[in-house]
């Protein structure tokens, strides 16, 4: 089975009456015989495809998520034909074949096994699938079963129903996936060419001032990996001349967004002037003299005229950055024939595969600094990020806390800028989610009462407080972790 992305260029030669309806980049399954339907009645490819084509009126808009979902529709219907089993067939007989494609999945080949969260994954995609194909009529019955659970967050028991085909998850304290302050800053160092003390540790890796400025913001920001690949020079904020404690408001168009949500971050001061540091000199020196073409693979150049930090003119129509789409973005080139997005390759082309660059950082580290260094991802900067702002987020409330019972001086303002909204709310926000259940969830794989721990304390000892009774507030929970 081949699994191919529909791409609409030159349509007009097709000898089609208009443009086609299917979105660029939306996944296609097509049997080895290249046949989609036998005797009237469409092959399961063939109905795979028509659920791929509802997948953005369901929820569904970006294209990295349209990919996974077919991966792992394919996945099953590979195996289904090996065991020569129909996958809209009888219910008992699917039940089976899952049992087998479990067995294959976890103690088959090794290239062909995965971990408890890809097959999670991947297999409550594959329930999607089939509840969609029986509520549409191509299956009988859905070959999965489920339970209901209560769920127990800040806001009260939640009844969810969980798929028992799907995989428990260890305890959260034990998925923790965030860097401590300590391993944060000795990432920070080692992307750019820095021993854990400050002094240059002899690397010579390429683009350093490139890769330690990104690494800074995307831990201040909490960008998805999507989001600062796609970045381009004109929508990063600059920083005001004065350094400032207050982060920087950073709005993200919804284009690049997980779900194509619009959302406003922030990006800390020392991030930003940074990031500004590396396009003003390193990436302006690496472009001089270079005239950018992107891939034709990509499609044709789009040449940009009077840029703002709002839009441009694109071959003179007057378009907003926050319209255009991840390959347009890669496909832009400015006035100066350079690329618009932000990070670069040495021979000046967008460079987008940052997960490579943490993964031979980290592994740098465990080999000459910490054996204990774990492989950092882009979503482990967004999840630091996360606890390191709900760290902030609540010492301010603890610091208004403190005041009352302590004097405060002329900075106590600046001490209480976060604390207009509640923690969560604007955790919530910042990470651009859509309920504040769904950020409660998120946090609890964090170590969320070390900081509570920590920081009462901290506040406490800031205003003069006496330790015990700081510590007295949490006497009960032992040294236990959570």
């Amino acid at each position: 089975m081949h699994l191919i992305f529909f791409n609409a260029a030159d349509w007009e030669s097709w000898g089609l009456d208009g443009r086609p309806l299917i979105p660029q980049g939306m996944p296609i399954l097509v049997d080895d015989d290249l046949v989609f339907e036998e005797a009237g009645t469409l092959r399961p490819a063939a109905v795979a495809n028509l659920w791929f084509r509802e997948l953005p009126l369901n929820g569904a808009r970006g294209q990295k998520t349209w990919k996974s979902y077919a991966q792992a529709v394919r996945s099953w219907m590979e195996f289904l034909a090996t065991v020569n089993v129909a996958p809209f067939g009888e219910r008992a007989t699917l039940r089976a074949a899952l049992s087998a494609f479990s067995e294959y999945r976890f103690a088959g080949p090794l290239k062909a096994r995965w971990d408890e969260g890809t097959w999670t994954q991947n297999i409550n995609t594959v329930a999607r699938f089939y509840a969609w194909a029986v509520e549409e009529g191509h299956c009988p019955e859905v070959p999965f079963t489920y339970v209901t659970v209560t769920r127990y967050t800040e806001a009260g028991p939640q009844s969810v129903r969980r798929n028992t085909a799907s995989m428990r998850r260890a305890k959260p304290h034990v998925t923790v996936k965030y860097l401590e302050a300590d391993f944060s800053e000795l990432l920070m160092r080692a992307l750019g060419g820095l021993r854990p003390d400050g002094t240059p540790d002899g690397f010579r890796g390429h683009h350093l001032g490139r890769n330690a400025a990104m690494g800074s913001l995307v831990e201040s920001s909490g960008l998805r990996a999507q989001e600062f690949t796609h970045l381009l020079t004109y929508e990063l904020p600059r920083p005001t001349a004065r350094r400032s404690e207050v982060p920087v408001r950073f709005p993200l168009a919804a284009q690049i967004t997980k779900g194509k949500k619009p959302r406003t971050t922030w990006a800390s001061w020392d991030a930003l002037t940074e990031m500004w540091q590396y396009i003003d000199l390193d990436r302006q020196a690496l472009t001089a003299g270079r005239e950018y073409r992107p891939d034709p693979r990509l499609g044709e150049p789009l040449l940009v005229t009077e840029p703002d930090w709002e839009g441009g003119r694109v071959y003179g129509r007057r378009t907003s950055w926050r319209k255009l789409t991840l390959n347009e973005r890669l496909r832009l080139v400015t006035p100066e024939g350079t690329p618009a997005i932000i990070a670069l390759q040495s021979d000046g082309s967008p460079f987008v595969d940052w997960a490579t660059v943490l993964r031979r950082t980290s592994e740098r580290i465990r080999r000459d600094f910490e054996p204990r260094f774990p492989t950092v991802s882009p979503h482990t900067l967004r999840h630091t990020m996360a606890m390191a702002t709900l760290e902030r987020l609540v010492k301010g409330h603890y610091q208004r806390a403190a005041a009352l019972v302590a004097d405060t001086d002329e900075n106590a303002a600046l001490a209480l800028y976060l604390t207009k909204e509640d923690p969560m709310l604007v955790l919530r926000d910042l990470l651009g989610h859509t309920s504040v259940l769904t950020t409660e969830i998120y946090v609890q794989r964090l170590d969320v009462q070390r900081i509570y721990r920590d920081l009462y304390g901290e506040a406490g000892r800031a205003a003069g407080l006496a330790q015990a009774e700081a510590e007295a507030e949490f006497e009960d929970e032992g040294d236990e972790p959570w």
